[in-house]
């Protein structure tokens, strides 16, 4: 619990640091939110293909000595640049999924303890997507059921598109590399891997980690597999060592927490919600501890209206759920929040020039 408080602490110091002397505080690219460390292993990795670490280095704006210590932090923009850098100096276009390897899972700390220490599949996932962020602050992890499939999909969260397709390749490759380490290729039967870009010129290298059920081109990123699985025990199941890391990763997450502008928290709540119907504002108000007056008033200071990244959200959800499931389009205006299918279409409408069921049709 000491080593909770302390890294906690250490954490806040550093993003108040920072946040005085930031041109746009409250911006998440700028925010000091990614572990040295991941930098380092990615350095790592990129010189072994031939890439100079002070150039990478350079490249990025990261000071040599903040990669020797693993409480140290680096902004998501430093972040970025490196990754692009790695990606053109090692010359290799599918560096993310063998960084993704590298992440094992160890590396992510109170947030793998956590996870491993649960006593099943289902309670790991869910600790997994409540503290996701304190590792990975500009990506959603959600999980929901479908059928008979099991699902965890991610959803980058900023507008780098040229990393989009590498930070996808990153993330599931890492949680596909501890599977493999957990439960061999079991999750594997009946699963799939699903990806919202076109296949690479190096597709077949997907096989070793996601099998041979991948589509490209699916409209989101997803992991699948078998409902029942679960259920599947942990063998490393430690009460104690749950609860211990959970204090943990709630303090680092109260941490950032306080660094996060109301729109991003809103957004992420909104973004959060997978089984179910999307929620009002009266809901979301309540979830923030304030009212719904409170609210409007503090996204209003921002120049935003709460109706505005409602309908965002409801824009890219329902072109996912339209595009990858078998749903009617009563049941996808209900997900969306709407009382009223029509409402729905003419919204969609409005956003697309089509109908649902038009624009449903003509990407069949």
């Amino acid at each position: 619990m000491l080593t909770a408080i302390i890294t906690a602490t250490l954490l806040q110091v550093f993003i108040q640091e920072r946040l005085a002397n930031m041109n746009a505080p409250g911006k998440t690219g700028n925010l000091p939110v990614i572990r040295a460390h991941y930098a380092d292993i990615l350095c790592q990795l990129a010189e072994e293909k031939g890439a100079a670490r002070p150039e990478l280095l350079r490249s990025a704006d990261i000071r040599p000595a903040m990669l020797g210590h693993p409480d140290n932090f680096i902004t998501v923009a430093q972040f970025s640049s490196l990754c692009r850098s790695a990606l053109a100096l090692s010359h290799d276009p599918a560096l993310g999924l063998e960084y993704g390897k590298r992440l094992k899972f160890t590396t992510h700390g109170s947030l793998s303890q956590a996870a491993i220490s649960c006593d099943n599949i289902g309670q790991a996932l869910t600790v997994l997507i409540k503290y996701f962020r304190i590792r990975f602050v500009y990506m959603n992890l959600s999980f929901f059921t479908e059928g008979s499939d099991a699902v965890l999909q991610l959803d980058i969260m900023h507008a780098l598109d040229d990393l989009h397709r590498f930070n996808a390749e990153v993330v599931l490759a890492s949680l596909m590399d501890v599977n493999l380490l957990l439960f061999g290729r079991r999750l594997l039967e009946g699963g799939s891997c699903r990806l919202n870009y076109p296949p690479p010129e190096y597709a077949p290298a997907y096989e070793s980690l996601f099998g041979n059920r991948i589509r490209f081109d699916a409209g989101a990123n997803q992991l699948r597999f078998r409902k029942e699985f679960l259920e599947l025990p942990i063998s490393l199941s430690n009460p104690v060592a749950r609860r211990v890391a959970e204090a943990q990763c709630q303090e680092e997450m109260r941490s950032l927490e306080a660094t996060t502008s109301i729109p991003e928290r809103v957004g992420r709540l909104l973004e959060s919600v997978r089984d179910g119907r999307l929620p009002g504002i009266d809901s979301v108000a309540a979830q923030l501890g304030v009212s719904p007056r409170t609210l409007r008033r503090q996204l209003s200071a921002e120049g935003l209206k709460f109706q505005g990244i409602l309908d965002d959200i409801r824009h890219r959800r329902s072109l996912e759920l339209l595009r990858r499931t078998d749903l009617g389009i009563d049941d996808i205006a209900y997900r969306l929040g709407y009382s009223d299918p029509s409402n729905f279409g003419r919204a969609f409408r409005k956003w697309e020039g089509l109908s649902p069921s038009v624009w449903r049709a003509s990407k069949a």
